[in-house]
């Protein structure tokens, strides 16, 4: 059984071949699509978050008028950059576009990737603690956001309020029950998706991993899904964790989409450097006829230890084509897999 949702990076471009020309096109067309995707049966519609960029960022006004204007599709993020967060503005935040979407959100959080500005965390008022390194503050404000989730009070309360208190310490508000259960960390290496599980959250891997064996993508995944379960069972929670990896894949069914993707799928995985120390793997992407895809996608480990498939999609080629994707996907290569 899979659960197929979309990832969109929400990119806009003044090129007249973008169907996404601002920021309002993309917030709008974003609401449009997640309807589309929630009337043709997906599961889930998520969303990255980038700073300094022309692309999503403030996830919760979008998450909540997602969760408004659709009533059972999961709405997510892949991932929020934590090192920009304040723990206790974004618990408010998405404790209340939880409360308005029915307690559907997914929430994707992390270190984060690579930046169009320098630290651009600093600008946002945030820094290493001594002797922290940036994915230390990452990891410390994502441990701080969950103890948050868990609603327990924590602020003495005012002998004169304005308002009547509850007894004891007070909690923020509004609080979403169950909301700490469907938080995910994205993960690029094993320890960090081993961390992940010993915290309780789900695990979210992307289609770029740290580099630790040499092996392909899909193996490498698949190794850190199987230490993340491993991990998750010695810390002996009691519920099911939930596993992510998220793939570029079209199905090529028209001369449209032969003219968009008919020669970009990458047969190999592609090596580089997120910084002068860091080697990554960046996964291939899929672009075939759907008898070509089932069996390609048959050979990839790490789909197939995923209990979720997240399709990034080119929101830049506008609404209706991404339906088309999806729904492709949807009906002529997902149930040859046995999903669904």
């Amino acid at each position: 059984m899979k659960k197929i949702g979309f990832l969109s990076f929400g990119h806009w471009s003044p090129s007249s071949q973008s169907q996404t020309r601002s920021a309002a096109d993309v917030l709008l067309q974003s609401i449009d699509l997640a309807v589309e995707a929630e009337r043709i049966g997906m599961n889930g519609a998520y969303f990255r978050v980038h700073h300094f960029a022309q692309q999503l960022a403030s996830p919760f006004p979008l998450l909540a008028a997602v969760g408004a204007k659709t009533k059972k599709i999961e709405i997510g993020t892949a991932v929020i950059d934590m090192r920009y967060e304040n723990p206790h503005y974004m618990a408010e935040d998405a404790g209340a576009a939880d409360l308005i979407a029915g307690s559907r959100l997914q929430l994707g959080i992390s270190r984060g990737s690579p930046e169009q500005v320098i630290e651009g965390w600093r600008y946002f008022g945030y820094g290493p603690a001594a002797g922290e390194d940036d994915a230390g503050l990452g990891r410390r404000h994502a441990e701080e956001f969950l103890e948050l989730l868990c609603g327990k009070g924590f602020a003495k309360p005012n002998p004169r309020p304005m308002f009547e208190n509850p007894p004891g310490l007070l909690r923020l508000e509004p609080y979403s029950e169950g909301l700490r259960e469907r938080i995910w960390w994205g993960s690029a290496s094993n320890a960090t998706a081993v961390w992940a599980a010993k915290l309780g959250m789900n695990l979210q891997s992307s289609t770029l991993k740290f580099d630790e064996s040499g092996q392909p993508l899909h193996i490498q995944q698949a190794a850190q899904i199987r230490a993340f379960r491993s991990a998750w069972a010695e810390a002996g929670h009691k519920r099911v964790p939930r596993i992510s990896v998220s793939r570029s894949i079209f199905a090529l069914v028209n001369d449209l989409d032969r003219a968009y993707f008919g020669r970009s799928g990458r047969e190999t995985d592609q090596i580089g450097f997120l910084d002068s120390t860091t080697r990554a793997v960046f996964g291939r992407s899929y672009a075939a006829e759907p008898e070509v895809l089932v069996k390609q996608l048959r050979n990839d480990e790490a789909i197939a230890e995923a209990d979720t498939l997240l399709l990034t999609i080119p929101n830049q080629l506008g609404v209706a084509y991404n339906v088309h994707v999806m729904e492709t996907i949807l009906t002529a290569v997902a149930p040859a897999l046995g999903w669904r």
